[in-house]
């Protein structure tokens, strides 16, 4: 079985029946938690082969631990019009089985091999990436030349202008409110409801139009830096 083994490592056996008789096979093993084989038993035709799957199951493998798992293919010639498996080998006598043991190795790729896996995983997603998407483009490689950038460009310190127009005006409404609100503080016959609602009213406008403005100069610089 070859390593490493952090996933099922699968070995294939090729039972072959050279007699001219119906053998009946059965594969048993020593550890029998550490392997699937399918199939485990069956019947082989006169001058057929058959495909036995051994699946080893992930573990922690240790060099320095000598392996003890044994497999062992035992056969016997089938009865005629056999209907249950599990009595064939029952009823059968010892000295009318035949076995094949096999013994198990584990082998772990040497250092070579190691660094071949590891240049072929790294150089594998650079040749993944140029056949389906191109040569990545480096970063900041949009000239300023370009019409569209240069359109971004002005299109941002055109925002950016008219945010400082609308900060300048909510500074300026914002100074008009104090002064309204003292004036109708000092002023009996005046409405101080009223006056405190056009003041409210007139500040939150240009306040809101800041808040627009920066939502599409963000927007904008958001598409010039991609």
């Amino acid at each position: 079985f070859p390593g490493p083994f952090t996933d099922v490592v699968t070995t294939n056996l090729k039972l072959r029946n050279p007699s001219d008789r119906k053998v009946c096979f059965k594969v048993k093993t020593t550890a029998p938690r550490r392997y699937c084989v399918r199939p485990n038993s069956g019947i082989i035709d006169p001058g057929s082969s058959v495909i036995v799957s051994v699946m080893l199951q992930p573990f922690d493998y240790d060099p320095n631990e000598k392996s003890k798992h044994k497999f062992m293919v035992q056969t016997t010639y089938a009865p005629p019009n056999i209907t249950d498996m599990e009595a064939v080998w029952k009823e059968a006598k010892p000295d009318e089985l035949m076995d094949s043991k096999l013994r198990c190795v584990f082998e772990m790729p040497n250092e070579n091999d190691k660094l071949n896996d590891v240049d072929a995983s790294k150089s594998a997603p650079v040749l993944n990436t140029s056949k389906q998407d191109g040569p990545m483009p480096k970063p900041h490689s949009v000239s300023l030349n370009d019409t569209e950038t240069r359109k971004l460009v002005e299109e941002c310190k055109r925002l950016q202008a008219e945010i400082m127009k609308l900060t300048d005006e909510n500074r300026h409404l914002r100074d008009e409110g104090l002064r309204l609100r003292k004036v109708a503080h000092s002023d009996k016959s005046g409405s101080p409801t009223a006056l405190a609602l056009r003041d409210n009213g007139s500040n939150s406008l240009p306040s809101l139009l800041v808040v627009i403005a920066a939502i599409f100069i963000g927007f904008f610089l958001g598409k010039f830096i991609l």
